[in-house]
């Protein structure tokens, strides 16, 4: 039985929806949880909470967003491409920038025989582009061109930013459930009445951080199929991606030089089947099997 095909214009616009409806989902959440502290203490207490849980994570997130280039580059000792060395790694990108509309990023290449690549930045102005010797040794062209316009596609897409809010509505619900049950300890007398609003609240408090970093990992990976289904919109050549999944698939991840705090920001997941913040390869390849 022949499957219908997929057109890469309705499926960007059927992952958009899915990546806003899943972000949407955290924030239910959010909600939830300050519904039910503010019954189990008072609104005045989730106030307080919310305050505290905003500061810390935006203050975090803040500092890495502006810096995510600059960290992730130097977290994995990549070095700037030189347009003499690399001059087909320069003409892919520079073709689909063009192809794309995007500013030219930066280009880095870091040492590891694994054929990934990752871009980052905050905005399409600030962007790098990043990839290991292993693809650029192991890829042909079209492979190549495919990976690299994944990678332009998160930049297009304004991934970074999409994933950073993410990271700061789980972040404050994590500090708000920590600081709810810590706060437990100080509860006063007159906080006995609302003991099922407190059960609930515990309740919540142990299961939200849970169900949200699932969720994010779901956003990572409906933002991946993006990224795939954007890149087929530049190069309009899917079998370029598909023959460099069909290779990363083939060959054996067993580096472990990438931290695991940059390993979503990776065309392939540099951990093998640990983790999950890529879609299956399988289900890419079938994916795109189909446009």
């Amino acid at each position: 039985m022949q499957q219908t095909r997929i057109d890469f214009r309705d499926q960007i616009s059927k992952n958009k929806f899915k990546s806003f409806i899943l972000i949407s989902l955290i924030f239910v959440v959010l909600v939830l949880f300050g519904y039910v502290i503010s019954f189990a203490f008072s609104p005045g207490y989730f106030f307080v909470i919310m305050i505290v849980s905003i500061i810390f994570s935006l203050s975090y997130i803040l500092i890495s967003y502006y810096n995510s280039d600059k960290i992730a580059i130097a977290s994995v000792g990549a070095k700037p491409a030189s347009r003499e060395k690399n001059k087909q790694y320069y003409d892919l990108v520079e073709g689909l920038t063009l192809a794309s509309g995007l500013p030219m990023p930066k280009l880095f290449i870091m040492e590891s025989q694994q054929i990934n690549a990752f871009a980052s930045g905050r905005n399409p102005e600030n962007a790098v582009v990043c990839v290991t010797t292993g693809a650029l040794e192991k890829l042909d062209k079209r492979e190549l061109e495919g990976v690299l316009a994944h990678e332009l596609s998160h930049v297009a897409n304004f991934d970074i930013r999409y994933m950073a809010l993410a990271t700061v509505m789980v972040g404050m619900i994590a500090i708000a459930s920590e600081i709810f049950l810590r706060s437990l300890w100080f509860r006063s007398d007159n906080d006995k009445g609302k003991g099922i609003f407190i059960l609930i609240g515990i309740i919540l408090a142990i299961l939200a951080p849970i169900i949200v970093q699932l969720v994010q990992l779901a956003i990572s990976r409906r933002r991946e199929f993006n990224a795939d289904t954007t890149s087929v919109k530049f190069t309009r050549y899917p079998q370029g991606l598909i023959g460099a999944l069909k290779k990363i698939k083939k060959e054996n991840q067993s580096e472990k030089k990438i931290s695991r705090a940059i390993a979503p920001l990776f065309f392939a997941n540099p951990f093998g089947n640990l983790g999950s913040t890529h879609p299956p390869i399988e289900k890419r390849i079938e994916f795109l099997e189909r446009m």
